[in-house]
């Protein structure tokens, strides 16, 4: 029982993504990683993020194992999940997450305020793939959420075409700002 508590606990062994820049506008070099567990077969994923002290040495300041879908989710019964580890990137002090998810992907971006990240925007592109293929009656849609202003827009526009078919805006607020330590990967959904 003890060698099971052992294995768990640190399996998070292989690094899959590494990423550096500065994310709370100090001006030193911060990192997050991605790491896959080995040992359970369900291969989970676990982000974490390290900020630089004024000596230089990283701390760690998030570590999330719920983010990130395993590759092979146990409700899929050792199939895998379809989709990339997702790509994290830093821009300007804003840590952006690109996922694929069913029909489109999905983008996240977290800013660093008051000792937490807190999503601010989300961009999420998705197409009506009823057909299994892309042709020139395929919709796509464009999702596109500031969580700062509340103000959602969604516009849906045909391949090839040059304007949107039809926008649709909303102010939805949300408070407190979703945290990336309490985010989950199904909330892809709620957005």
């Amino acid at each position: 029982m003890s060698l099971f508590a052992q294995s768990s606990k640190n399996n998070y062994t292989y690094l899959v993504r590494e990423e550096n820049g500065d994310l709370n506008h100090d001006g030193k070099m911060d990192k997050i990683t991605v790491k896959m567990g080995t040992v359970d077969e369900s291969r989970p994923l676990r982000l974490q993020i390290f900020l630089s002290k004024p000596n230089g040495k990283l701390m760690l300041v998030v570590s999330s194992d719920k983010i990130i879908e395993p590759q092979y989710p146990a409700e899929n019964h050792g199939k895998f999940n379809g989709y990339q580890i997702p790509n994290f990137f830093i821009e300007k002090g804003i840590l952006k997450m690109w996922s694929e998810i069913k029909g489109g992907n999905i983008t996240y971006h977290f800013k660093y305020n008051n000792s937490h990240f807190e999503l601010i925007y989300v961009n999420k592109l998705i197409y009506d793939g009823t057909k299994g293929y892309i042709d020139e009656n395929t919709i796509f849609t464009e999702i596109k959420f500031d969580l700062i202003t509340g103000i959602r827009t969604e516009s849906d526009e045909k391949l090839g075409s040059a304007e949107a078919q039809m926008v649709r805006k909303k102010r939805v607020l949300i408070r407190p700002l979703p945290k990336i330590e309490d985010f989950n990967f199904s909330d892809k959904d709620l957005y």
